[in-house]
């Protein structure tokens, strides 16, 4: 039985992509080789970076003085990465903290210079979003996390700052138009809406480089891979190639505008039960729900459990929430198909009819 594949990452792929994927395992597009035995600086796979890197720029409206990268390290790297490059270790950049992954971005940051945390929303267990603060005009960006995979919250619009803007977009890249060209660095790891694990897209205004005292290693140094124009070491080649398939898909499905009327159709379905059931009680303050991620709770551990079994027999998973904050947790990506959203709210209201 196909499985509905609420995990929030690695998560669910379209049916497509992953039936092409499979196809350019065992032959890459009739040459004779599997996709995972080509040379990574032969024409075949330059093809595929560079188109790649294209559909990035082109998905997101962004012209040349932007660059794409396709790195390794997960997105945690880029915690370290932004910084090494960004911030001289006497100079200072405001951090949003609206869950665990900023709060892990800030102390990153304090290995190679001065934090000023902006923004927190630790007060209430980071279930909303400050969107009213100040940042200091001398510090040299300001960094945010638009979609807050763990917590359920996300920025429905762009923070208003003078100063470059850096965005972790891990979970919710390529899933709604945004104006991209507000910020001078976005990162992301693929394994949400953007491909499969073992890949992170960095994209960067190629402008805010060059601008710190530090010497930093090649590898490390985003201007290197830009310069060898994102070879400059052996990339995920099937990772990437998975990304490539999944940038066509979205292009394919009508783009980011439909992607977000699709995540809204989702998020407003299972929202709307959830506030209507009230065995389930949602986390998070309604302006600031995520169209990607859901948190919720039962009355007790008991009826939680319970829950996480009945999903369990249904062919559910990736229901039980993050470890560190516990509770229900339901991802609803691009790939998400509505008949699993409606399957799992189905079963939250016989549920609830049983146990309320």
């Amino acid at each position: 039985m196909k499985k509905h594949n609420f995990n929030s990452g690695p998560s669910i792929l379209p049916q497509e992509v992953l039936q092409q994927a499979s196809e350019a395992v065992l032959d890459f597009n009739g040459i004779g080789l599997s996709i995972l035995e080509i040379g990574h600086r032969t024409s075949w796979f330059v093809e595929v970076i560079n188109e790649a890197r294209a559909l990035v720029k082109e998905l997101m409206q962004l012209g040349e003085d932007y660059d794409v990268l396709f790195l390794q390290g997960g997105a945690t790297t880029q915690f370290m990465q932004v910084p090494l490059n960004l911030l001289d270790k006497d100079a200072a950049a405001a951090y949003c903290v609206n869950g665990i992954w900023g709060d892990k971005a800030v102390k990153e940051a304090k290995i190679f210079g001065n934090v000023n945390v902006v923004s927190s929303t630790k007060d209430k267990n980071h279930s909303y979003i400050q969107k009213d603060f100040s940042v200091p005009s001398d510090n040299v960006y300001l960094h945010y996390t638009s979609n807050n995979t763990v917590e359920g919250t996300q920025w429905h619009t762009t923070p208003n700052t003078n100063l470059p803007l850096i965005a972790d977009m891990s979970s919710d890249i390529f899933s709604r138009p945004v104006d991209f060209s507000k910020h001078s660095l976005i990162y992301a790891g693929a394994q949400k809406n953007a491909g499969a694990a073992g890949v992170t897209i960095v994209v960067v205004k190629k402008d805010i480089l060059g601008k710190t005292n530090r010497n930093i290693s090649p590898i490390m140094d985003y201007r290197k891979h830009i310069e060898a124009d994102a070879l400059l070491n052996t990339p995920p080649v099937f990772a990437v190639y998975v990304s490539i398939l999944t940038l066509r898909w979205i292009k394919k499905e009508g783009g980011l505008v439909e992607m977000e009327k699709r995540a809204k159709e989702r998020a407003d379905l299972l929202y709307s039960t959830l506030d209507s059931l009230p065995v389930f009680a949602p986390i998070v303050a309604k302006k600031d729900r995520s169209l990607m991620n859901a948190t919720f709770t039962t009355h007790n551990k008991e009826l939680e459990n319970l829950f996480l079994e009945e999903c369990k027999q249904q062919g559910m998973i990736g229901v039980k929430g993050h470890r560190s904050v516990g509770g229900l947790r339901v991802s609803m990506y691009n790939a998400m198909p509505i008949s699993s959203v409606q399957a799992l709210v189905d079963l939250m209201i016989d549920f609830n009819r049983r146990n309320g």
